[in-house]
């Protein structure tokens, strides 16, 4: 790599890094830190500058990485059962925008053809900064914020037409430009075909294969081939790259891996991203917006006004209520990054001047930046301007509604659908109780998704895929499998965002409960004492201990971290089991001798230390826990219990008086 290109990606991540930091410490949408980083490091202004071509064509995979994550939020039954709302909604909207700024644009002088242009750039919205300021503020599943984003994304598949007709305003007759759009439409349905049926006979099963191999690494590279390969074939067709990664998230939303594939894609998506809004803050020219600022922001008022109003009035129409339409309309009234590029089709085709290029492309800057705080404040404005008193929805079988996003809340995240969770899974839904799985086995997922159940595939290490399933507003994590280092790493990210959240851990013995416990574990379950204890109890039971006694028995193991089942003698080391720990604390029995120097004295005078005295055996009598005031006898027999190199320190310690005796013989 050339040492100056070494040194533009170095100044853009460290500009990044500052900036970014200072305007989330600000609580400043990070879109506008993204936007004074490209003016900065634009070739407009004074100092370093980035070279944006590479920059450019880099960021353009944000765009596609972004329409792949909305389309897995709506997948085809979803799009299916708001195509009466979404579709007759947002070709409203977009028909209504172009031609009312258009007629503005034309009564202020503009030609027809320009004045059609503006009204095409100001129609559009960016679903970029609706979905990532909605993400922010955790209301990506109100249903204002899902309308919102489901009409800024049917804003691509209308913005079509626009590319086709644009370019042929100056010169095509009506004619031609039929015919271009008919082709344009056919080319559409084509890509639909493509990506969406021959994708559904595909995606599923080569995901299943991938998933079947257990590698993060595989399941990566295959999230972005397939999103950038549906881009490919929409790109072939002369369509919007975007525009097939919609299509192919709308066929992955239906499986199981789903929530992996949102989580693995988002990392390169959230950097991308930042990447395209740097690209567009390098194409303000400060000095020309010193000339234009004053239209600029007149065009911004307009846009912003018009589009609300408009959307406002339509989502209203529809039978919505008052408070969703004006919140819906402050959404969309942001201006879109599509714009740009209808904008640059008019300057090609010379349909736009470029002062008047200018005074748009500043109207629609200053709509961005305005836009994330309309976005931010939508609801405490809506407030104002609704009604207080909303007039309910006409009654109807015809009454268009959205359906529900039913977030889980309250519910229990198990990690793990083995023999553990499946059986809690089943417990919890006997007494009604929500709860939803994650588990690594694709087998496994695909029968219990079959049966109906609540379990997807994906990694419970992963913070964000158990975001992803309501981590936030759950009752209870159940981490179910016993891989101590995944758990471990689980509670981990668990206790950094959400420190009260309860935890539950189960372990197949106690090699790691210290650990879990540190991390912050609720409770800690090692399979094989617990196993110990229901035997225990039960033979308890049979025997006629009250049940009373019984619970209170395993309370006090329990609270006692298992103390008296953990007190076992290792026996030969050449019978060990291979789960047998060599390091785990152990039960051992020592004699003392007749003459012992310790005769005479409390056991609280025995040198001890990391060692706990459990029984001491006197005359064939055993007696549990003595008490530290207990005086030792000669042939006293102590059993101890502690780590292994502790027992053998205090063995050497209380024969050594012993042993000298002998020495000096």
């Amino acid at each position: 790599m050339p040492a100056s290109a070494l040194a533009q990606i170095l100044l853009l991540l460290g500009s990044a890094v500052a900036i970014v930091l200072v305007f989330q410490r600000l609580r400043v949408p990070s879109v506008l830190a993204y936007l004074l980083i490209g003016v900065l490091l634009g070739p407009h202004t004074a100092g370093p500058v980035v070279d944006a071509p590479p920059l450019q064509a880099l960021a353009e995979f944000g765009i596609v990485f972004l329409l792949f994550t909305i389309g897995l939020n709506f997948s085809l039954p979803q799009i299916h059962a708001l195509r009466h709302m979404v579709l007759g909604l947002g070709t409203a909207q977009v028909m209504l925008t172009t031609v009312a700024v258009g007629l503005i644009g034309w009564a202020a002088g503009l030609a027809p053809a320009a004045a059609f242009v503006v009204g095409a750039v100001f129609a559009q919205s960016s679903t970029t900064i609706i979905s990532r300021q909605l993400a922010e503020q955790s209301e990506e599943n109100g249903r204002h914020a899902r309308l919102g984003v489901a009409m800024s994304v049917f804003q691509d598949v209308t913005a079509v037409p626009f590319v086709v007709v644009i370019p042929v305003l100056a010169t095509a007759g009506a004619a031609a430009l039929g015919t271009s759009l008919a082709w344009a439409l056919a080319k559409a349905a084509l890509a639909l075909v493509l990506v969406v049926f021959v994708g559904r006979w595909l995606l599923r099963p080569l995901f299943h294969l991938v998933a079947a191999r257990r590698s993060a690494e595989l399941f990566t590279l295959t999230v972005l081939f397939v999103s950038l390969a549906a881009g490919a074939t929409t790109h072939v067709l002369g369509l919007s790259m975007a525009f097939g990664a919609f299509l192919a998230g709308m066929v992955l939303g239906e499986t199981e891996f789903r929530h992996q594939v949102e989580t693995t894609i988002r990392p390169f998506r959230d950097v991308l991203l930042g990447l395209f809004f740097v690209g567009i803050g390098m194409i303000v020219d400060p000095a020309a917006l010193a000339r234009v600022w004053p239209m600029g922001l007149l065009g911004a008022a307009l846009l912003l006004v018009v589009k609300c109003l408009l959307v406002a009035a339509i989502v209203r129409r529809a039978g919505i209520d008052w408070l969703t339409a004006w919140r819906t309309g402050m959404l969309l009234a942001v201006g879109g990054e599509f714009g740009f590029a209808l904008l640059a089709l008019g300057l090609q085709a010379q349909v736009l001047s470029e002062t008047v290029a200018q005074m748009v492309l500043a109207s629609v800057l200053f709509s961005m930046l305005a836009g994330p705080l309309l976005i931010r404040f939508n609801h405490a404005l809506a407030l104002r301007l609704a009604p207080r008193a909303p007039a309910p929805a006409e009654p109807g079988p015809q009454q268009p509604h959205l359906p529900p996003a039913a977030p889980l809340a309250g519910h229990v995240l198990l990690a793990g659908y083995g023999r553990i969770g499946q059986s809690l899974g089943h417990l919890l839904e006997a007494e009604g109780l929500p709860w939803a799985a994650l588990d690594l086995d694709v087998e496994r997922v695909r029968e219990a998704r079959l049966a109906g159940e609540q379990v997807h595939y994906g990694d419970g290490a992963q913070i964000d895929l158990l975001e992803a399933l309501g981590l936030a507003a759950a009752r209870l994590v159940v981490i179910t499998h016993d891989d101590s280092a995944a758990a471990l790493k689980t509670l981990q990210q668990i206790r950094v965002r959400h420190p009260r959240l309860a935890v539950m851990v189960r372990t197949r013995d106690l090699s790691a409960v210290d650990e879990l416990r540190a991390a912050g574990a609720t409770e800690i379950f090692p399979e094989t004492l617990e196993a110990g204890l229901m035997i225990a109890s039960q033979a308890l039971l049979t025997l006629g201990v009250p049940l009373a006694r019984v619970l209170r028995q395993v309370r006090a193991q329990r609270a006692g971290h298992y103390r008296q089942l953990r007190e076992l003698f290792p026996g030969d080391a050449t019978h060990a089991s291979s789960d047998d720990d060599p390091d785990a604390d152990r039960l051992h029995a020592l004699r003392l001798p007749e003459d012992s120097s310790y005769r005479g004295q409390p056991l609280s005078d025995l040198p001890l230390q990391g060692v706990v005295i459990t029984a001491l055996v006197r005359a064939g009598q055993r007696r549990l826990q003595p008490t530290p005031e207990t005086l030792l006898e000669g042939n006293d027999t102590l059993v101890l219990f502690g780590p292994p190199e502790a027992l053998a320190r205090a063995e050497t310690r209380l024969l050594a008086s012993v042993w000298s005796r002998f020495e000096s013989t």
